[in-house]
């Protein structure tokens, strides 16, 4: 059997654009990673069976190079700078750092530990291995049946919001953003061959290996790690917000520019947020909490620091269906500039429950780190001494 994981571009292109401000950053940092699967009572037979081919996918996965063309690729994007490629020609991920396993309760654990500039890189392969595993011992046969009719029904509805967008200033932008959701890697690359149809709404993919392979737009900027990581680097727990963007703002001078809000939620994102970083990043993305109520927040904010919100971004990326992302259009677009990162309902709509995995930073340099999300569900932490501590500090009730 081929393995799942055949090229190291097969990831999101946000683990590239982190790991280089790492490199250049903080180099040395150490991190942890753990795994959750958030919807346990849901799946149809426990993960832990999954232990043996995990680990045989961990192996191929970690025997991976980056090829002379993919280099040649990363090299073409305008904000990867030469030494970071010079780098990955030398990258290859050590299988010591990932450990899986069955823990006391009989669950599957994944464990990784290690340099940042390593450990990353694992999330998004672990997550994808893990799905495809998953969903490769249940009905394949009807779920792409179930796949494809949906998908046909997809883009039927893109079409006609195409021909409504017209009346409307603002294009309505979807990319995709399925890659640790989806069913398999064959039917993400369907999905996006058949996105390709409607060019007007279809933005890219946060996908490096497919937006290489179709010559779309790879979507991404930062995710919550990067922000988390500066809880526990040289700077004051108040202030990390601040230094994250800082770092970023430096390392990019421009591009890249759309800052995510909800590592300790949109209200303390906000006052840290100040008219120098309004100015200097292009927007915002939203992945938790109530949508319209943070989009509201955003309006507010601009509104406040005298700064047109029609010249900014507004990013959505919580669980969105095609619906769910035309309602937000038809709400905000006469206000702001709008894109939608849809995932699971674009590359795991099969007619079986996707799996609600995660694997998050939870200790950098021997300190825990945490993500107080919008969303009870989504905050995240192995210490909830410290969760307390950050609440405390940012003033967030429990």
């Amino acid at each position: 059997m081929m393995a799942i994981i055949k090229s190291l571009l097969d990831t999101d292109l946000y683990k590239f654009t982190m790991l280089q401000v790492v490199l250049h950053k903080f180099p040395q940092t150490h991190s942890v990673y753990a795994f959750r699967c958030r919807n346990l009572e849901d799946t149809a037979y426990p993960l832990s069976t999954l232990l043996n081919e995990v680990n045989s996918e961990l192996d191929a996965l970690c025997e991976l190079r980056f090829t002379a063309d993919e280099l040649q690729y990363l090299r073409g994007l305008r904000f990867i700078k030469s030494d970071f490629v010079d780098y990955l020609e030398l990258f290859q991920l050590k299988r010591r750092f990932i450990k899986v396993t069955i823990d006391a309760e009989g669950r599957l654990d994944i464990r990784i530990e290690g340099p940042m500039i390593q450990a990353m890189m694992f999330e998004i392969f672990v997550l994808a291995i893990v799905n495809e595993l998953y969903f490769s011992h249940l009905d394949q046969q009807s779920a792409w049946q179930v796949g494809e009719q949906r998908l046909n029904d997809k883009i039927i509805l893109l079409q006609d919001y195409r021909r409504q967008m017209a009346a409307y200033d603002v294009p309505f932008l979807v990319s995709d953003f399925g890659t640790r959701r989806r069913y398999s890697v064959a039917w993400q690359e369907q999905v996006i061959e058949r996105l390709m149809a409607v060019p007007e709404i279809f933005r890219g993919t946060s996908n490096v290996y497919f937006a290489k392979q179709f010559g779309i737009t790879p979507i991404g900027t930062m995710a919550h790690e990067f922000l988390q990581a500066f809880q526990a680097l040289d700077v004051r727990l108040r202030n990390f917000q601040k230094a994250a963007l800082e770092a970023w703002v430096q390392e990019y001078r421009g591009d890249l520019g759309i800052a995510l809000t909800d590592v300790v939620g949109m209200d303390a994102f906000l006052r840290d947020f100040d008219l120098y970083f309004a100015k200097l990043f292009d927007g915002l993305r939203h992945d938790s909490g109530d949508p319209y109520e943070w989009g509201e927040k955003a309006y507010a904010h601009y509104q406040q620091l005298k700064i047109n919100p029609k010249t900014k971004m507004l990013n959505f990326s919580d669980g969105l269906t095609l619906q769910k992302a035309w309602a937000l259009y038809l709400h905000f677009n006469d206000r702001f500039q709008l894109g939608f990162g849809i995932g699971t309902h674009l590359t795991n709509d099969m007619g079986q429950t996707p799996l609600n995995i995660v694997l998050k930073l939870v200790e950098c340099n021997g300190q825990s780190v945490a993500k107080i999300s919008d969303s009870p569900g989504k905050t995240m932490t192995d210490n909830d001494t410290f969760l307390a501590y950050l609440r405390q500090v940012f003033d967030i009730a429990e």
